[in-house]
């Protein structure tokens, strides 16, 4: 008897739990439903299996409070995440700044930088329609005295031949693509660029051994005096003819393009190293951490990237100033003044020469003009 009840209860409850479970089946609905999602989807007239704001969800598989746009936007603005490949830059989605990097680069440096070489070219062309050749006011006397020995001029022409073969493929970089790509075509443009690559790379060791060759040799002569200002104030007795003015070894133009060549020669070399190798020094963020001392409001906390660009950027436009400042060095050593040449040709020039540009250096290397003899020229 107790068995029967026993069995008979055990089949009631059977029946009673599979019929509930084939009503949750049929209705689609959970066992428990403690945010009333049912109710609410019958009152708002949607379906249940729609999500409900009450979830903490909204419609359309949206991450709830957090909205696309933010999402995005934390990642255009430079959010890094973790990555577990080596490359841990790759960490950051996008980097911004290279848009602004691109923009100065294909912008204000390239056409600035060609309008500052043809600017420089058209006013040395005027310059010499209008004053001519500066000549020998006396004529060569015959007679010549050692301007520059053999290592003052090993070291000028090592630092100008690897400049100038860093400045043709420089430009090639920045402006092959626009001047040569569409005469040569593809291919032999491509060839070209990537030998000048190879070229500019190498070479750069040469100028920055050239460079401080020159420091070393020439510092103590290019260092102001008293003389530079009248030197100034006159122009060098460029512009009128009969004007000479009293200088030493270097004149204060020769001194303004010395310090020109070696600070700016220094800048493009540690920028170049920091190219050439990259990812390896920080040199921009202590550099404006230090400017913002005065109150520039530069930034930093620079990433390696920022590091990259701003080293190519500013590589750029130190190298189209050198280039523009160096046409009126080499037409003043050329074409533009006679005699000129001479001192780094062969290390001689003309006496004449020599007391018109340079009497104070004249009177050191041959001592005191004796009495009764030619004064330099004035």
């Amino acid at each position: 008897m107790r068995d029967a009840m026993r069995l008979g209860l055990q089949r009631l409850t059977t029946g009673l739990a599979a019929f509930g479970l084939c009503l949750m089946l049929v209705a689609g609905l959970s066992p428990v439903d403690p945010f009333g999602q049912a109710a609410y989807a019958q009152t708002e007239g949607r379906s249940v299996e729609e999500p409900s704001p009450l979830s903490g969800n909204v419609p359309g598989g949206h991450l709830g409070a957090t909205s696309d746009s933010q999402i995005w936007k934390a990642v255009r603005d430079g959010a890094r995440g973790t990555v577990s490949i080596p490359d841990k830059l790759a960490g950051q989605m996008i980097q911004s700044e290279g848009d602004t990097w691109r923009a100065r680069r294909n912008g204000p440096i390239t056409q600035g930088g060609i309008w500052a070489i043809l600017g420089m070219l058209a006013i040395t062309a005027l310059f010499f329609a209008w004053r001519g050749r500066i000549r020998i006011e006396g004529g060569p006397s015959g007679r010549t005295i050692e301007r520059f020995n053999d290592l003052e001029r090993f070291a000028h022409w090592l630092s100008a031949t690897c400049f100038l073969t860093l400045a043709l493929t420089g430009l090639n970089m920045l402006y092959g693509k626009h001047v040569l790509l569409p005469v040569l075509g593809p291919e032999a443009f491509s060839a070209v660029a990537q030998v000048g690559k190879y070229v500019h790379n190498f070479v750069s060791f040469g100028f920055m051994v050239g460079i401080v060759l020159m420091f070393v040799i020439w510092v103590r002569h290019n260092i102001p005096n008293k003389y530079d200002l009248e030197w100034l104030a006159k122009g060098g007795g460029l512009f009128k003819k009969g004007v000479h003015v009293s200088s030493e070894k270097f004149n204060a133009g020769q001194k303004i393009q010395f310090w020109l060549v070696f600070v700016g020669g220094l800048s493009l070399s540690l920028t170049g190293l920091a190219l050439l190798f990259p990812f390896t020094f920080v040199m921009f963020d202590p550099v404006f951490t230090a400017l913002n001392v005065f109150g520039f409001g530069l930034p930093t906390d620079l990433t390696p990237m920022d590091e990259m660009q701003l080293s190519q950027i500013w590589h750029g436009i130190v190298a189209l100033v050198l280039i523009a400042t160096m046409i009126s060095h080499i037409y003043i050593g050329s074409l533009g003044m006679e005699g000129a040449f001479d001192a780094m040709g062969t290390g001689q020039v003309d006496e004449n020469w020599a007391r018109e540009h340079h009497d104070l250096w004249v009177q050191k290397v041959k001592g005191a003009t004796p009495k009764g003899q030619p004064q330099p020229a004035e």
